[in-house]
């Protein structure tokens, strides 16, 4: 999983990223907000562990930002601020999760992947003007009512896609998801995956961008 970790405390920050790579996992560190909003725009995270007082503002504002344009990828909040307004402001603002310094590494692993499976597996979306219905819990689609088999790649960008639908998911990001598959098909997996998944789910249901990438027509 990337994780896109927002901390300005160096030795906090340097310990949440080396555990969290020795668990597997890609870790971003940002250490300002303006940090992360870049990293948010240019890079792929899948989760976010985000810190509330940085020296250019708040987490919270992040966060906000996020979710008004309508990006769905779960946020843990990772403070010192342990009231329970404080918590309910974060909980309020659109995390997921809400993790009180300090804590253990090892729990803030688990939570990484608790909400990790919460949040993409119980999300459905409807596209194409309501003619398709994609639910990932079951990954089960229909198409007019009728139900479309996917494969596992088709349902990873499809997963990626329906994080903010409408909105455009760069071309490079789309291929990085797709990893070493690309090498296999001469450099053109991904326009071979759009392709096969307009096929089965109908011709308007991704939107080409071109030069930019694509997004899923609400």
């Amino acid at each position: 999983m990337r994780i896109l970790l927002l901390e300005d405390e160096p030795g906090l920050g340097r310990a949440v990223q080396e555990h969290l790579t020795l668990a597997g996992h890609q870790v971003a560190w940002a250490r300002s907000v303006a940090d992360a909003e870049e990293r948010l725009a240019s890079g792929n995270p899948d989760l976010v562990l985000l810190d509330l007082r940085l020296p250019d503002g708040s987490g919270l504002d992040l966060l906000g930002g996020m979710r008004a344009r309508g990006d769905r990828r779960p946020v843990i909040i990772m403070t010192a601020r342990d009231q329970i307004s404080d918590r309910i402001a974060g909980l309020n603002a659109g995390a997921d999760d809400y993790l009180v310094k300090p804590f253990d590494l090892a729990e803030l692993v688990a939570r990484t992947q608790a909400v990790s499976r919460r949040s993409f597996g119980e999300q459905a979306v409807t596209c194409d003007e309501g003619a398709i219905s994609l639910d990932f819990t079951g990954c089960v689609a229909t198409r007019q009512g009728e139900p479309v088999p996917l494969t596992a790649r088709e349902w990873e960008l499809l997963h990626l896609l329906a994080r903010r639908p409408g909105a455009v998911v760069a071309r490079e990001q789309m291929e990085d998801k797709l990893g070493f598959i690309a090498a296999e098909t001469g450099g053109n997996a991904l326009e071979v995956y759009i392709s096969r998944i307009r096929r089965k789910l109908g011709p308007g249901v991704i939107e080409t961008l071109r030069g930019v990438g694509y997004r899923l027509r609400p």
